[in-house]
């Protein structure tokens, strides 16, 4: 039982995007875009670039083609930060608020269904335990970095 959950694990994300992905597609949409429009719609406008890639788990030179593309469409505007004019802020244009919104509306309908037969207990119970995993992966994954960075270089 505890080897297949590793897998489960790996493969509910992407069973959970294509489902959708599907029902975003009339909206045309890509899965990259309509993760960044919503990513940035539930953190709040004004999001530095660099943290939006983070929350949402790319590399901030991978989001700028994305961010291009939905500036592109008149979805979101680049402002540059008034801090450090080397950075960009986004910011959700109106335009997008219609189509967040059905995005939204597919995005809770989705869910609803994929978690259809759990209590509110047992979604409370899986939200910490997964809450838990995710830290401990956290916690690993900072340990190794500092092990590696202590660790002496070889030169070949």
């Amino acid at each position: 039982m505890h080897q297949n959950i590793g897998f489960k694990l790996s493969r509910l994300p992407r069973l959970w995007r294509a489902i959708l992905d599907k029902r975003l597609a009339p909206l045309d949409l890509t899965q990259t875009r309509w993760i960044t429009l919503y990513h940035l719609w539930r953190l709040g406008d004004g999001q530095a670039q660099c943290d939006l890639a983070r929350a949402i788990g790319v590399e901030a030179p991978s989001l700028v083609r994305t961010l291009d593309q939905l500036a592109e469409q008149g979805l979101i505007e680049r402002c540059p930060c008034d801090q450090d004019r080397r950075s960009k802020r986004i910011f959700l244009t109106p335009q997008a608020t219609p189509l967040l919104q059905q995005i939204d509306a597919v995005v809770n309908q989705a869910r609803a269904e994929m978690l259809a037969g759990l209590s509110d207990e047992d979604i409370a119970n899986l939200d910490e335990l997964l809450t838990r995993i995710e830290r401990n992966g956290l916690e690993i994954q900072a340990r190794e970095e500092s092990e590696a960075d202590e660790s002496p270089h070889s030169v070949t």
